[in-house]
């Protein structure tokens, strides 16, 4: 019997043999499809004139985390006819690249928020937060009334976008500095708002700039 064979039989009959194998090969093929697009996703680059969040909306950005609202709205919108005719132009990675966790999700119980910025008044989006009926009548969204009872912790915020600049976001010390300022007397729902407004306002200059 060639040498080859006896290899692979006493491979075949050895269980433990064959399962490590097994894994060994699949854990290879994983990393050669994987590594190539994680190396991707940490070459992409803002598109000019894009910012990190200012203090305001990275405090939205974490009550709309905490609350769970990407459970049931994506914030990704597909290079499909229906999907850009609904809810405007397809979303680019350039977009999401200050976003920690990113939003894009894959359930929508809710409409798609990637271009809700602008599309509503300030005041509709706080009436729709606090008695989403009001507005929408077939909505099942439930009340969030808190957010408008809870004060942003100015030092807390500003601990957050010193993190941030130490993972790589371009803050400067003059912002972080201005941070408690830039929240002073303002709620969860002042920033939550603030977040929603700014979504998909910069999806013009990440589109021209040729970042996807």
């Amino acid at each position: 019997m060639p040498l080859q064979y006896k290899y692979l039989e006493k491979i075949e009959k050895n269980a433990g043999l064959l399962g490590a194998l097994i894994a060994l090969m699949v854990s290879i093929g994983g990393l050669a499809e994987i590594t190539p697009l994680f190396i991707k996703a940490h070459t992409v680059e803002p598109a000019p004139g894009f910012k990190p969040y200012d203090p305001l909306r990275l405090a939205g950005k974490d009550v709309y985390v905490r609350e769970g609202c990407y459970a049931c709205h994506s914030q990704m919108v597909r290079t499909l006819r229906f999907e850009t005719q609904r809810y405007g132009d397809y979303s680019a990675a350039s977009e999401s690249v200050y976003d920690r966790p990113f939003q894009w999700g894959s359930k929508r119980t809710g409409p798609d928020l990637a271009r809700i910025g602008g599309k509503y008044s300030d005041d509709w989006h706080r009436l729709h937060l606090l008695t989403p009926r009001q507005v929408v009548p077939e909505s099942n969204m439930p009340n969030y009334p808190w957010l408008a009872e809870r004060e942003l912790d100015g030092e807390d915020i500003q601990a957050r976008m010193r993190v941030l600049k130490f993972l790589g976001d371009p803050y400067s010390d003059e912002e972080i500095a201005a941070a408690p300022a830039a929240v002073k007397d303002k709620t969860e729902l002042d920033a939550l708002v603030a977040y929603l407004q700014g979504l998909g306002v910069y999806n013009v200059a990440a589109k021209e700039a040729g970042h996807e």
